[in-house]
């Protein structure tokens, strides 16, 4: 794929194989070629085993690919991670219980030696993003699982990364606090207009959050496609009953080889 100049990150030729206990060796990834662009909301949709935990974590400069090129904005991942290019939110929000709401918020801040004053400016505006203004003095066993995602989300916007990588960030919450919190997510990207890249295996949910979903096959982890969602914005929830979001998500879907 040709880089042009709102290219944000650019993977070519990626390839990932790990080396098992008993010697042998399995291929996670296999000739990765992506582009994706600056403030684009792209999705990593598949399977288990399909490799897309590992594509995120090699864009986060969390493990090194055994092959290829990556390069975010010009730079490699670790020249990226060491400019604090990234924000990262798991699939748990891995919040101190010791610590309150607005603390959590404040701890990258402490670590980057950002003067008192500003880091807690600065996760009150981060709390105010998601919503949680009167929550600031709560700990995390006060507040609901969707409520601790969004301190999550707070936290990793903290340090003003230009880049939002989110692993599966709503898989353990229920139905309904998830698709609240699709709508939440969506109306942070459109106020902050980072680039988010968000792993999950719900056909569904990438559909309605994204600019593109990136299609990823098991055995070897492969890119099979990549659809374009060319979904009006903002979304609503009632598009999920059109017949043009039911045809994108079976587009997604037939997209799959080998599973």
């Amino acid at each position: 794929m040709g880089e042009n100049k709102n290219t944000e990150i650019m993977l070519k030729d990626i390839g990932m194989i790990y080396r098992t206990n008993d010697n042998k060796d399995v291929t996670a990834l296999t000739s990765v070629n992506l582009d994706i662009q600056k403030g684009e909301f792209v999705s990593l949709v598949g399977p288990s085993g399909c490799g897309k935990t590992t594509l995120l974590r090699i864009i986060a400069d969390l493990i090194t690919p055994t092959s290829g090129e990556i390069k975010i904005a010009g730079e490699t991942p670790r020249e990226a991670r060491l400019k604090r290019r990234y924000g990262i939110v798991f699939q748990g929000a891995v919040l101190y219980e010791w610590r309150t709401v607005l603390k959590n918020i404040m701890l990258p801040l402490e670590i980057m030696n950002v003067p008192k004053d500003e880091q807690e400016e600065r996760a009150m505006k981060m709390l105010e993003l998601v919503g949680l203004t009167e929550f600031a003095n709560h700990y995390p066993n006060q507040l609901s699982g969707g409520m601790q995602q969004r301190v999550g989300i707070a936290r990793a916007l903290a340090i003003q990364p230009e880049i939002l990588l989110m692993d599966e960030p709503f898989s353990a919450l229920d139905e309904f606090t998830r698709e609240k919190l699709h709508v939440d997510l969506l109306k942070i990207w459109r106020k902050t207009n980072k680039t988010i890249i968000f792993v999950t295996h719900n056909i569904s949910e990438s559909v309605f959050l994204s600019d593109k979903v990136c299609v990823l096959s098991p055995h070897p982890g492969r890119l099979s496609a990549v659809v374009d969602i060319n979904l009006a914005r903002p979304r609503t929830m009632e598009m999920k009953t059109t017949q043009e979001f039911t045809n994108l998500v079976a587009k997604v879907r037939n997209s799959f080889e080998g599973v």
